[in-house]
């Protein structure tokens, strides 16, 4: 049995680096030196150049992160490294939620540093190249810093819970686990803007003017109260643009990217915002927790009837069963499924867009926002024709020219 679960994990490690290999080979397909007729009067054939060389750094880059990450997952694997990151946690403590914090705590540490020099490459040579990037070398090391801290206290408490739940409730634990994590989502959702996103990053007030006057007009005529309108420093890291609704209730914000202002009409950037506004309409936002929430109970459920099962750790090369190797192995196993209810979520994701596109069509102007996509598209020298099959298995939101088909009818 040991052997089999072994067997399949290293196959569905194999399965995904092969599609993703696959996926970029279909994308590269469709790589032309001339400009598509439909994308005239949206790209220049130089910009367009542009973008297919920005992709094609990306793609490279992908194969060589991707594969780099591959050979050390099957070296852990074969070479029993997970099992020797439990007997170093074990030489230290015998307390299960010690060894959880410290297996998992060590092994995200080791992969950062290992992924370090990818992290740098991306950021300081292919954005840097494209003139994307913005960010210096100090705000680069204190995300790091930043980013670790807070994943400890988070990941690091939640992870603690689980465990004592899991030590003391016995097979009930992924109820309360299921109801923690639950709500612990639903206040990310709904505070995330005002206590996370000011860790990384300046969040203003929109200040008064013309802008803020046409928003506010804008959602007085859908009675949509919105008393927080924030611009982000995006600036501070990358001259990418754009603009995220977020919370609930009288928690709901939009956000905007100060390089979206810069670079965008004050119609375009209302265009921008009655999409957001048409996601909130559409409850889209309440749907996808609810949906998640579903998600992440069903996952759990499935979790309690596999931990225990000395089977797992043995498959690793641990003869000690133990919740942190149980949770190790169950979230291998699981990544097929995983994959399987992402896609279901990007097609909702990708018919919530074009809803969204839709309330913004009816509701102000169609031609604003066409134009704002565009901008957008081609100051992020975004892929406008990727793979069908990519867009179907990994796109969240549908293509440009998918989104202004749909603006046309």
């Amino acid at each position: 049995m040991a052997q089999t679960i072994f067997t399949v994990i290293v196959g569905i490690l194999i399965f995904d680096y092969l599609l993703s290999r696959l996926l970029d080979y279909l994308d590269n397909s469709r790589w032309s030196p001339t400009l598509p007729e439909l994308l005239k009067g949206i790209y220049n054939e130089e910009k367009y150049k542009k973008a297919q060389e920005y992709d094609k750094a990306n793609s490279k880059f992908g194969l060589l992160a991707g594969t780099f990450s591959f050979i050390v997952m099957l070296s852990m694997l074969f070479f029993e490294g997970f099992a020797y990151a439990d007997k170093l946690v074990r030489s230290y403590t015998d307390n299960s939620i010690y060894m959880a914090i410290l297996f998992f705590g060590s092994l995200t540490l080791a992969s950062s540093i290992i992924n370090a020099p990818f992290g740098w490459y991306s950021t300081f040579v292919i954005e840097e190249k494209f003139g994307f990037n913005k960010t210096t070398l100090k705000t680069y090391l204190l995300d790091m810093v930043k980013g670790a801290l807070l994943g400890a206290l988070i990941g690091g408490g939640l992870l603690s819970l689980i465990v004592w739940f899991y030590d003391t409730l016995g097979d009930n634990f992924w109820v309360y686990t299921w109801i923690v994590v639950s709500g612990f989502s639903i206040f990310m959702a709904m505070f995330y803007t005002s206590f996370i996103v000011p860790i990384f990053n300046k969040l203003t007030p929109l200040p008064d003017g013309e802008l803020r006057d046409e928003i506010e007009k804008y959602a007085n005529t859908q009675n949509f109260d919105l008393k927080n309108i924030f611009v982000i420093d995006g600036s501070k890291r990358s001259t990418k643009a754009n603009a995220y609704f977020s919370g609930l209730g009288s928690k709901k914000s939009i956000v905007l990217y100060d390089t979206l202002i810069e670079n965008q009409t004050k119609e375009e950037l209302v265009a921008i915002l009655a999409h957001e506004v048409g996601h909130y309409k559409k409850k889209h936002t309440q749907v996808s927790i609810v949906l998640s929430v579903f998600q992440t109970g069903i996952t759990f459920y499935i979790m309690s009837l596999l931990l225990g099962n000395k089977e797992l750790s043995i498959a690793l090369g641990i003869e000690q069963t133990s919740f942190h190797i149980g949770i190790l192995v169950f979230g291998m196993l699981y990544s097929p499924i995983s994959m399987v209810l992402g896609i279901g979520m990007n097609i909702l994701s990708r018919k919530n867009e074009y809803e969204a596109d839709d309330f913004a069509k009816t509701t102000y102007k169609a031609e604003a926002l066409e134009s704002a996509l565009k901008k957008l598209s081609i100051d992020n020298l975004s892929n406008l024709t990727p793979h069908p099959l990519n867009v179907f298995l990994g796109y969240s939101h549908p293509t440009l020219l998918q989104r202004l088909e749909n603006l046309k009818k």
